[in-house]
């Protein structure tokens, strides 16, 4: 099985930040399992969240996706 391409940046974005998925969950009101799944790419938060995600880490929406582009 191949592995599915990492879709979006909220690990690194979080890093820079000096952030924490933890501490994400907390603003969020999600499980950190939830984040950590996000983080790792196991699975997508919806487009909802990723607003809201861009919003509390203050970075434009487009920073926590991989660009598509080559």
């Amino acid at each position: 099985m191949e592995k599915e391409k990492d879709i979006n940046r909220i690990k690194v974005v979080l890093v820079e930040k000096k952030r924490t998925n933890k501490w994400l969950a907390k603003q969020l009101e999600k499980d950190p399992a939830t984040v950590s799944k996000w983080c790792t790419n196991t699975s997508q938060p919806s487009l909802e969240t990723l607003l809201k995600i861009s919003q509390i880490l203050e970075v434009d929406i487009r920073e926590l996706l991989i660009s598509s582009k080559q």
